[in-house]
């Protein structure tokens, strides 16, 4: 879509572009969903693509992860044998339900930034211990697991003039056995709930999120403590949109977890 109300487009090249962001401002990414509606309180466009940002960075500790790294980017990506989590990449990118152009412009940043339910990447990097690196509007850099970094339905921990950098996922996690579950009302439908598990050395981990209105995270040491902590996850953390009631979405998150569970112990 065009957007006739845009002044001005300017490319950042260093972090000083980036300072004096203001409500009018909007930094761009791969801009899938900017462009996708009008967007009639935006005067200015930031670019971020001329900061030449490494897509992915793989070492010992784990994946650091640009804002501005593209879904194609991550899912094509080869990773060491040893990260047995990896298939989760390709397997959130397929929840998005995009198609092959939006996985080669939409970015992993973007995506977190929405901070919308059905938000894939969100979904990985919860699921990953995934932490967010945010650069402040006033020079400072902040880190903040991302399962905080989504507070609400598209609310997130970035204040006026923040912009997320990097997303870091520990090779602890990436190492991990994962299994993952997900539902739409339709076959190709908007994910209505999604689950992802994890089996590490000190036991289970489960994230759920599409179904809630932000990412809830659940840690035990057994299935039993599992299933117990999901049961009593509060019923105002589910939300009802056209994609799926709250209740429907409280009860096929019980059974996913379920599922995901019989997968990582079986």
């Amino acid at each position: 879509m065009d957007l006739p109300m845009i002044d001005e487009w300017v490319t950042a090249s260093s972090r000083a572009d980036l300072t004096g962001l203001s409500a009018s401002d909007a930094v761009v990414a791969g801009g899938t969903w900017l462009f996708s509606q009008p967007q009639p309180n935006l005067r200015r466009l930031v670019d971020l693509a001329g900061l030449g940002w490494p897509d992915l960075t793989i070492a010992d500790s784990g994946l650091e992860i640009a804002a501005t790294c593209t879904i194609e980017r991550l899912v094509t990506q080869r990773y060491p044998a040893a990260w047995r989590a990896a298939p989760l990449f390709a397997q959130c990118a397929r929840a998005l339900l995009a198609s092959s152009k939006i996985w080669r412009s939409a970015t992993v940043g973007g995506n977190l930034c929405l901070g919308l339910p059905a938000g894939a990447m969100i979904s990985l990097c919860v699921a990953l211990d995934g932490m967010a690196v945010i650069w402040r509007a006033d020079g400072s850099e902040y880190v903040c697991a991302v399962s905080d970094f989504v507070r609400d339905i598209g609310i997130t921990r970035l204040d006026s003039g923040d912009v997320l950098r990097a997303i870091r996922l520990p090779a602890s996690a990436l190492t991990a056995e994962t299994a993952m579950r997900k539902v739409a009302y339709a076959p190709l439908g908007r994910s209505g709930a999604l689950v992802i598990g994890r089996r590490g050395a000190t036991g289970l981990h489960v994230s759920v999120t599409a179904a809630t209105r932000r990412p809830l995270v659940v840690e035990a040491p057994d299935v039993s403590g599992v299933m117990a902590a999901v049961t009593l996850l509060p019923d105002n953390e589910f939300h009802t949109d056209a994609h799926g009631r709250a209740d429907w979405r409280r009860a096929v998150t019980t059974r996913l977890a379920a599922e995901v569970m019989g997968e990582l112990v079986s």
